[in-house]
Formats: structure tokens, sequence, C-alpha cells
């Protein structure tokens, strides 16, 4: 879990390094893609009993919006590439 949540930041972080939005947008599914690993885990643990069912909760409220937060920026560069 802690290796998928990491993972978010830093492919957003590099891909804002990056010399081109396609790149930016490439680095922001990655980031977007751990985003829903890290949801998905966070799931198993909470059926594994290593959670309880309220923190789970709470985690994949705030996965969603940081989900929502990256597509907004993918739709905002697609928009920017296509005019």
């Amino acid at each position: 879990m802690q290796r998928a949540a990491v993972s978010v930041p830093s492919n957003i972080a590099e891909g804002r390094g990056r010399a081109s939005a396609r790149d930016y947008r490439n680095f922001l599914l990655h980031a977007r893609g751990s985003s829903y690993e890290l949801e998905t885990q966070i799931e198993i643990a909470k059926q594994l009993g290593y959670i309880r069912a309220e923190e789970a909760s709470k985690l994949t409220e705030d996965t969603n919006r940081v989900q929502r937060l990256i597509h907004g920026i993918v739709r905002s560069l697609e928009a920017r590439e296509s005019s």
C-alpha cells in the first residue's frame, strides 16, 4: 500500500518535469493507475481485518478525490492538445 501511495505523487511530479504535455498526461495516467491499485489494496486490507471499515471508507474517499483531481488535469491537457 505504501509503494502504491508514494507512486501517485511521484508519477505526477515526474510527469510535470517532462518537456511535453503528452508525457505529463502519460505520467498522470500512471499515477491514476497507482491510485486504483491503492484503492484495491485498501479493500483487501479491510476484508482481511487489517483496518476497520470506517478507516477503509475514509481512505477510499480520499483516494477517490485524488482520482477525480488527476482525471480533471488529464481532461484539461487533452482539451489543450485538441485546440
